[in-house]
């Protein structure tokens, strides 16, 4: 089974990766183990995993694999290094088994070796070692590789170029190949036996290195070179040297037929084998069925096309075929370990249970063998007597022990019936003897024997023979019997009687005991197999691509509209600039951290209202993500059309990044109730959603009703410093550092918005007071009525003082300074003084006397004041300068947007259009025969969650969201592996179906805690911690006396 990548597949994998990863930028890496490494690169809405197997493999991944909890030292180090930076170039070196992967044009440079034991080396533009997975110590046939040493990448294989493909070329490597193979044969020791044509295809393999070994024999196959050929007879001829070019030739030409698409085509073979595994319903990723995989290539081998045991599957993109190839045996590797967990479980439970049955069955046993010797008695009551009697009378003689013994020995002998009764040795030291007694059936067989005795006519010689049988029969059908001689023979059974009583009454406290013992012995095992698959990865599940809204606090209101609110300010930017179209709605709260929210209105029909229950769930979600959550006040949202929301603001103000100003009148909303929700929502496939009527968007096949891109849009975004673009710069992520620098400078010469930058700095939500603060200036300037005041107090009300300021500062720069009383009079009399002295003498004695100094000390700072003063105007008229382009910017992006809303021009992009399409395909409840694809963790408004059949109500409350999603998922998981909560056949919506329980089983924490929105809350939860017991199971009836128990009835 191949594990190792060759030549050709290194070739082909950095072929791919070079179209699929420059531009993007690494946004982390992760230990999978002590040598595997997940790379994860990121652009807007583009992503990539490429999980590195050093020394073996390296490609992309579609499948989430489970991380080490805190990163190796190794890791850490390139995380210093590379995180952010984004990749230029991916190259193989030469043809040697080496992938370079440069950072940044060539700044930093990671090098993956797949040869040997591998190594992952990062070194800096001079090839000077920065980190490394493993020191090399100086080797005959290797370098030294150590922190500070080069990179040597002359000694890689053809690192200089591919020498050109020549006969000569061809004729002088298999001359060495042939001179080495002759001293290695001359060498002492155990004769190598090659198979034929190994010979010429080792010799190719040394001189063509460019070219694997598979790639040669596909080559000569296909040509109809004769594999056979030694190394000699193709030097010693011209002819078949010649063909042996072609053959070559043809081996390079599939080589540029695989690299001169984007993507190879991939074949992996596969062949029958016992155990199969193929791609189920759970989404674990095997063979097909019947088959295992042994190999994988970016061609189709000619030599092993006509093989009737080898099945080949081909596949689009080599990256594909590689993840498919490994990935299939490393979850076949995961589910035999995970099996042998749960194998080993059921082994000792069983092992308990049979332990238990034992002792039982041990119990049985003795009850019946009492029962058996007491009835054994009752039966041979007279003979019981005569032995009895027989050893007391012994005994009575003084005769010795020993003595007894032997004399009974000797009775036997003679076939003395009652010596022939008690069995030795004697027990008299417990003062019991045991009897050989026959049962009743055996007493029926004697009664036969002894007639068939008295009857018989044979010879002497044969009763011989005979007289073992009859001796030895009975002793084998006799019971052997505990008498005491101290009781008679009927106080001897009524002794066995009790014993048996007493076993049967042990029994059934043993039967008793036996069921609680098992049952904790299955809890123990139980919970040692779970804290064993804890520490097992999980099997591999293909990672589920996003839709572009699942960026946002999303949700599906009730009518079937999409509802998206910002994370932050850079959200709340781009949902107004790529989102907010005509029809659609704006909704916020005059709450300090309130998210903007906008409604989807169907791109079709804009002009249609927005239903008031759909606008209501909206302004629940804008009021829960404020202050008024953990506060629990109960306020209201408003909201406003799409053409009342601009970015422009009034002459002389400043909108920061999610900053909007509200022109017109808003329309305010009920009190919003402080009730989310969390839920799932499961994805059916498409011949499934024609089951589905209650959704009100429709597909939309024709594309023009949905419109072009916006002109001026991209521009406008660069112009705001969004953040959501791209950049050329490969160093860092600079677009935001660039925005928080020009917000910095401007507050200097803009003090009415510096309000807004530091409150907006200090705000979770990130965009809330802008917007009230905003709303406040557009009332001021359109002469509305009075707003709701903000929680930042408003910019308007900073705007008049700053002004009035510079104002008397500008007034009081043209006023005098009044003279001091006296000091003319001084001046004149100076003056008179010193009339003689010229200004060579009044400037020497201004040394002597040290006044001069500090005089020049006084110009000196004067002069550096001015230059300050000066710089400073400058640096505030750059400033100034650039606000206003950025302002003219604005304002002509805002024209053009404004021109699309009114023409009806909209502008949804591609993906927008296809998702909005895939929103019937999102259900809250499958019905019977739904082919369910994916369940989606979503938190929404409660009432926007009433068909939703797996759902958890959450109120303002003190436990971390962290803990509250382990608890809902820890009882959902539960639920599911309660065999009896189960429908098999998937009909009943009420119980859980195997398919929903195997996706609720995939969620992880981590994804899932991004999704509710806030950061404490409080769960109620039917049956869960927080419940009032099981009042909460019928849809919250009979609740209120629990307290916690308003859990609705699917609440699993």
């Amino acid at each position: 089974m191949k594990q190792r990548f060759s030549s050709l597949d290194v070739k082909v994998i950095s072929h791919e990766l070079s179209n699929s990863l420059v531009t993007l930028r690494l946004a982390n890496i992760y230990d999978l183990s002590t040598r595997i490494f997940l790379l994860k690169f990121a652009k807007p809405d583009h992503r990539e995993q490429l999980l590195v197997d050093s020394g073996f493999r390296c490609h992309l991944t579609d499948f989430a694999r489970a991380t080490a909890a805190a990163p190796s030292p190794f890791v850490a180090r390139l995380r210093k290094f590379l995180r952010t930076r984004r990749v230029t170039k991916v190259e193989q070196i030469g043809t040697d088994r080496v992938i370079e992967i440069q950072f940044s044009e060539g700044l930093y440079r990671l090098f993956l070796e797949f040869y040997a034991g591998g190594n992952v080396v990062l070194t800096d533009s001079d090839l000077t070692i920065l980190a490394l997975l493993r020191t090399v110590a100086e080797g005959a046939e290797h370098e030294q590789y150590k922190l500070g040493l080069k990179y040597d990448l002359s000694l890689r294989q053809n690192y200089g170029g591919v020498p050109p493909l020549t006969k000569e070329r061809v004729r002088d490597g298999l001359q060495k190949a042939i001179q080495k193979q002759e001293a290695e044969a001359q060498k002492p020791g155990k004769k190598i036996k090659r198979k034929g044509g190994d010979a010429l295809r080792k010799a190719l393999a040394v001189t063509t290195t460019e070219f694997p070994p598979i790639l040669l024999d596909h080559a000569l196959h296909v040509t109809g070179y004769d594999r056979e050929a030694q190394p000699e007879q193709v030097v010693a001829s011209g002819e078949l040297l010649n063909k042996l070019v072609e053959s070559l030739q043809e081996a390079q030409n599939v080589v540029q037929e695989i690299t001169s698409a984007a993507t190879a085509r991939g074949y992996i073979l596969a062949k029958p084998g016992k155990s199969s595994a193929h791609q189920d319903a759970n989404g674990l990723v095997n063979s097909d069925a019947g088959l295992l995989y042994d190999d994988f290539h970016p061609f189709k081998p000619a030599q092993l096309a006509s093989d009737p045991s080898i099945t080949f599957l081909e596949h689009e993109g080599f990256n594909k075929t590689c993840d498919e190839f490994f990935s299939s045996l490393e979850g076949q590797k995961l589910e035999s370990r995970l099996q042998e967990r749960e194998d080993n479980a059921k082994r000792k439970i069983e092992q308990a249970r049979q332990e238990q049955a034992k002792r039982i069955d041990g119990l049985q046993h003795v009850q019946e063998l009492n029962v058996r010797k007491a009835q054994a008695i009752e039966a041979n009551v007279e003979r019981v007597e005569e032995a009895v009697a027989a050893v007391n009378g012994l005994i009575a003689q003084g005769m010795d022990w020993m003595d007894i013994g032997r004399l009974i020995e000797n009775e036997q002998s003679r076939h003395n019936a009652v010596a022939e009764m008690i069995k030795l040795p004697l027990k008299l030291y417990e003062n019991t003897v045991t009897l050989l007694l026959s049962e009743y059936a055996g007493l029926e067989e004697d009664y036969d024997d002894m007639a068939d005795e008295t009857e018989s006519e044979e010879s002497e010689d044969e009763a011989d023979t005979q007289a073992p049988r009859h001796t030895s029969k009975p002793e084998e059908k006799r019971l052997a019997v505990d008498v005491d001689l101290a009781l008679s023979p009927w106080s001897n059974a009524r002794q066995y009687y009790d014993q048996k009583r007493t076993a049967a009454e042990k029994q059934e406290r043993t039967a008793q005991a036996s069921q609680k013992a098992l049952k904790s012995t299955e809890q123990k095992v139980m919970a040692d197999l779970k804290k064993g698959l804890k520490q097992e990865k999980d099997v591999l599940r293909p990672v589920r691509k996003q839709m572009y809204f699942e960026k946002f606090n999303y949700f599906i209101s009730s009518d079937g509209y999409l509802v998206l609110a910002g994370r932050d300010a850079q959200q709340n930017e781009m949902l107004y600039r790529r989102y907010l179209k005509k029809g659609d709605v704006y909704i916020h709260a005059d709450l300090h951290g309130a998210a903007s929210v906008i409604v989807k209105n169907d791109p079709q029909t804009p002009e249609a209202p927005i239903p008031p229950s759909t606008l209501g769930q909206a302004g629940n979600l804008a009021v829960c993500t404020s202050t008024a959550w953990d506060s629990k006040a109960v306020m209201s949202a408003w909201w406003v059309g799409s053409e009342q929301v601009s970015k422009t603001a009034p002459t002389g103000e400043y909108l920061t990044t999610g900053g909007f100003v509200i022109r017109g009148k808003k329309n305010y909303l009920p009190p919003a109730q402080l009730l989310l929700g969390f839920a799932v929502l499961f994805r059916i496939s498409e011949e499934s959603k024609a089951r589905h009527l209650k959704h009100r968007l429709r597909d939309a096949d024709d594309g023009e009703a949905l419109g072009g891109r916006k002109q001026g849009e991209a521009e406008a975004e660069h112009a705001q410093d969004v953040g959501d673009g791209d950049d050329d710069d490969d160093d860092e992520f600079p677009d935001a550092d660039k925005a928080v620098a020009i917000d910095e400078d401007e507050d200097d010469d803009f003090p009415d918005a510096h309000q807004d930058f530091d409150d907006a700095g200090d705000d979770d939500a990130d965009g809330g007071d802008e917007d009230d603060a905003e709303s406040e200036i557009n009332e001021q300037v359109e002469g509305q009525a009075a707003a709701q005041p903000s929680a930042n107090g408003g910019v308007g009300s900073n705007k008049d003082p700053a002004r009035d300021q510079e104002s008397r500062t500008a007034s009081a720069k043209p006023k005098a300074t009044p003279q001091i009383r006296g000091k003319r009079g001084k001046a004149k009399k100076a003056a008179q003084k010193y009339a003689e002295q010229d200004e060579e003498d009044r400037e020497l004695a201004m040394k002597l006397l040290g006044s001069r100094a500090a005089a020049e000390k006084r110009e000196a700072e004067a002069a550096l004041k001015a230059s300050k003063t000066e710089s400073t105007e400058e640096a505030r008229a750059r400033r100034r300068a650039q606000h206003e382009k950025a302002q003219k910017e604005g304002l002509e992006a805002e024209e053009i947007r404004r021109l699309n809303l009114e023409e009806g021009v909209e502008a949804v992009d591609d993906e927008e259009a296809a998702h909005l399409t895939q929103l019937d395909s999102l259900v809250g409840t499958p019905l019977p025969g739904d082919e369910i694809l994916e369940a989606i963790p979503v938190c929404a408004p409660w009432a926007a969650l009433g068909k939703y059949k797996y759902k958890v109500k959450m109120q303002p409350g003190q436990q971390k969201k962290g803990k509250a999603v382990r608890e809902i998922l820890g009882k959902w998981v539960k639920d599911a592996s309660d065999g009896k909560k189960i429908d098999q056949q998937s009909q009943d919506s009420e119980r859980i179906w195997p398919r929903e329980a195997e996706l609720i089983k995939g969620l992880k924490e981590a994804e899932v805690v991004g999704v509710i929105p806030v950061k404490t809350v409080r769960v109620m939860m039917s049956g869960g911690a927080g419940a009032g017991g099981d009042k909460g199971k019928k849809g919250g009836a009979g609740a209120k006396s629990g307290g916690r128990g308003k859990g609705s009835k699917k609440a699993r």
